[in-house]
């Protein structure tokens, strides 16, 4: 059995379990399989809000995918969470990843966050 298929398989065994979900987003990211890996994400975040694990990983993945105003709205939502459960660890973490998507973005564009419309969230 594949790596998908066993964390898929851990998911319907365990569905009030985050982790089966983010090792399977883990998983696809790893493959280079980014939008299959931010559905994952999307799914986490969704039913397990509190998991602060998955905000640093999903921001990365939506600015990989280009989507940088979705990866700063991500970023930010989870230094909320971290900062709400004392998680001053990761909190630090997403700091940092909002701060370097932010710089990354000005050096690019000269200015504010350049996204494409069609990146745009709808």
């Amino acid at each position: 059995m594949d790596r998908i298929a066993t964390f898929k398989s851990f998911i319907a065994r365990t569905p009030e379990d985050p982790f089966p979900r983010y090792g399977l987003a883990m998983e696809h990211k790893g493959r280079g399989e980014l939008d299959q890996a931010w559905v994952c994400f999307a799914d986490l975040l969704e039913k397990f809000p509190d998991y602060v694990a998955t905000y640093l990983m999903a921001g990365g993945t939506l600015s990989a995918l280009g989507r940088v105003d979705e990866a700063a709205d991500i970023y930010g939502r989870g230094v909320a969470v971290a900062g709400r459960k004392g998680d001053s660890h990761a909190k630090g973490e997403l700091e940092t990843a909002l701060a370097e998507l932010a710089a990354q973005t000005r050096s690019i564009s000269g200015g504010g966050v350049a996204v494409k419309p069609e990146q745009r969230i709808r």
